[in-house]
């Protein structure tokens, strides 16, 4: 038997994203009744709702790295496309093009979001509010790129269990 090495990379990336998705969903899930967040109710959170804030931040960072640097790469290879060493732009032009990707245009945003987080702004509690909200909106997009994909991809590559289980029957 010959070990698909692309293919074992998408399954590994499928895996960590859900595993980031699935917490960031929590993490939401946690914060749903302090939502919308304000500035007032940033400087007057207990220290339950700052661990839920930091790991949701934590997994949106996570689950939008994952995706851009190793599941979106590793579907171009397991479909043996030549864009390993193309810019991103050019990858998720593709996997648009594919249809694995509904808007490629959405990533750059989705990207900028993210490196906002890398900059605290103690001074200014309704921009932190303002750029957490602006996340926990975008979250949706994270996971109907994670959706969009479930749907187009054969079960086999990102499910190793199921394919395990019907290896096991045969």
């Amino acid at each position: 038997m010959t070990v698909d090495i692309p293919c074992l990379r998408l399954q590994q990336a499928w895996r960590e994203c859900q595993q980031h998705a699935h917490y960031m969903d929590y993490a939401l899930t946690a914060l749903a009744p302090k939502r919308p967040l304000t500035g007032a109710s940033l400087e007057s959170i207990d220290a339950e709702t700052v661990q839920d804030l930091d790991q949701f931040v934590l997994r949106f960072g996570k689950l939008q790295d994952a995706i851009g640097s190793r599941l979106l790469p590793a579907v171009l290879s397991c479909l043996q496309e030549p864009y390993e060493h193309r810019p991103m732009l050019d990858k998720l032009n593709r996997l648009e093009q594919l249809g694995y990707l509904e808007h490629a245009e959405d990533w750059p945003r989705l990207r900028a979001i993210r490196n906002q987080f890398a900059h605290e702004y103690p001074d200014e509690p309704e921009r932190n509010a303002s750029l957490l909200n602006l996340a926990i909106e975008a979250a949706d997009n994270l996971r109907a790129i994670l959706n969009h994909l479930e749907q187009r991809l054969p079960v086999e590559l990102i499910d190793q269990q199921q394919q395990d289980a019907v290896e096991g029957q045969g």
